[in-house]
């Protein structure tokens, strides 16, 4: 993984593990273990499954770029469901707390995105790739 993908997923994976840790304290302060529980697994979840959805989007980028905008469209929405399939099949559980889970699933995919977005804005991407070397292309009119 290049360099620049590897500094964008720790730009949004490391506010993600602190949201989570503090949304697992004030879970099993508020709800007890269970609600800390119920927050560990929803960050391990929201790591595990926008962290897949950026390795996907960057090995989409280099081999078919021009599907870029439209897989990234795509992927976003397919996690979201998946995460959303997630909550309804585990609202009911026993072995951690619900709405902890679910406060911690949103919180965490908010900071995951939002440090993603940031970590993208302060990249410094080239718009065009330079040149190896060799000699420049004559073109247009010479005076």
């Amino acid at each position: 993984m290049p360099s620049n993908d590897v500094r964008t997923l720790l730009q949004a994976a490391v506010p993600t593990v602190a949201a989570g840790a503090v949304a697992a304290v004030v879970s099993g302060v508020v709800a007890g273990g269970k609600g800390a529980v119920g927050a560990v697994v929803a960050t391990v979840l929201v790591i595990l499954f926008m962290g897949l959805g950026f390795y996907v989007l960057q090995r989409t980028a280099k081999s078919l770029p021009h599907l870029f905008q439209m897989m990234g469209l795509m992927l976003y929405a397919a996690q979201i469901l998946l995460l959303f399939i997630f909550l309804s099949a585990f609202k009911d559980t026993t072995l951690f707390n619900p709405r902890a889970f679910a406060v911690t699933l949103l919180v965490c995919t908010l900071v995951w995105i939002a440090g993603q977005t940031r970590a993208h804005m302060k990249a410094k991407i080239l718009y065009v790739e330079p040149d190896s070397g060799g000699k420049p292309e004559k073109t247009g009119h010479s005076s």
